[in-house]
């Protein structure tokens, strides 16, 4: 008897390279979805690869319109390719009945959501793109502290919960920050303005928190000296001391051994002259706050702190 094929064989002919060009999903992205959420079932061809479907394709292309529009793709990926198509119907005569607005408006809630989405997806070039048209709506300085900082935290929350994986934090926070680094370019000032040293203590690798206050120092019209992450005492002064610094600010996020920590922070306060304040910041700074307050240091939970604190040594003789 001759062996009837296999329709779905037969119709699988589409490579994920195909399907990535056709959906506008990165390959990424379409192996998470089917991994994750089983939003669809590629056969595979002699070679393993994956082949893909003319309905397939139907389907991720309908479930790429539905999360643009701020649905969630778990939520998507459980429906129907006719419920996910009333969906994106309804979307689509949504926005043609909304009254055009002349200037978008922006809403922080939203982009911050729409990040957490991307980032999920592990989107990073449509991340960029909706931070930085946040960014420009609103301004550097609100996206900062009403975007930047509780996309921070909500990523935090995520990967402590186990929604998300350090690569996912990775790629956000690699975002950020080349927007932060970039901010402290732009908004250099000119040579005689007060000048901020901006880092991390030995031991933390996380320098996001430190960059967004540099980048915050610099819309405030400072001078920022950002090293980055993870300097030892003696190489923060030492810096601090060339550079002619009125402020020194260093950012722990996590601190994984108290003792150590403290110790960083003790030595650079000793080592710094003593008419340069050290301001720390970040969660693990709020930790250690009654130990650092007892060093001499302050301690900024909040962008608005941050800002309050440069406005105090802005003046400074």
């Amino acid at each position: 008897m001759k062996e009837i094929p296999d329709p779905k064989l037969t119709e699988a002919r589409h490579p994920i390279a195909v399907v990535a060009e056709r959906t506008g999903l990165s390959q990424d992205v379409l192996r998470v979805w089917e991994r994750r959420y089983g939003a669809v079932n590629p056969t595979r061809g002699p070679g393993g690869q994956r082949l893909y479907t003319d309905a397939d394709i139907e389907r991720l292309a309908l479930m790429h319109a539905a999360t643009s529009a701020g649905r969630s793709v778990g939520h998507v990926a459980r429906l129907s390719t006719a419920a996910i198509t009333a969906l994106v119907d309804e979307d689509s005569a949504a926005r043609e009945r909304r009254v055009p607005l002349a200037i978008e408006t922006p809403d922080a809630g939203i982009a911050v959501n729409d990040a957490l989405t991307l980032t999920r997806m592990l989107d990073a070039t449509r991340l960029d793109e909706r931070l930085r048209r946040a960014a420009t709506l609103m301004g550097i300085g609100a996206f900062l502290e009403s975007v930047a900082v509780p996309l921070l935290h909500q990523l935090g929350e995520e990967w402590s919960a186990g929604r998300l994986t350090p690569a996912h934090e990775h790629l956000a926070s690699s975002v950020l920050h080349d927007m932060a680094a970039e901010t402290m370019r732009t908004f250099a000032r000119r040579h005689d303005a007060a000048r901020v040293l901006v880092a991390t203590p030995a031991g933390e690798r996380h320098a996001i928190g430190a960059a967004l206050v540099g980048a915050v120092a610099a819309v405030q019209g400072w001078n920022v000296i950002y090293v980055g992450a993870d300097l030892p005492a003696s190489d923060l002064a030492g810096a601090a001391g060339a550079a002619d610094v009125r402020l020194v600010a260093v950012s722990v996020v996590y601190v994984d051994d108290h003792a150590r920590v403290l110790a960083e922070l003790r030595a650079l306060r000793t080592l710094l002259s003593k008419d340069v304040p050290l301001v720390a910041g970040g969660a693990g700074a709020g930790l250690l706050e009654p130990e650092l307050l007892a060093l001499g240091v302050p301690v900024e939970s909040s962008l608005a702190g941050w800002i309050a604190e440069l406005r105090r040594h802005e003046t400074d003789s």
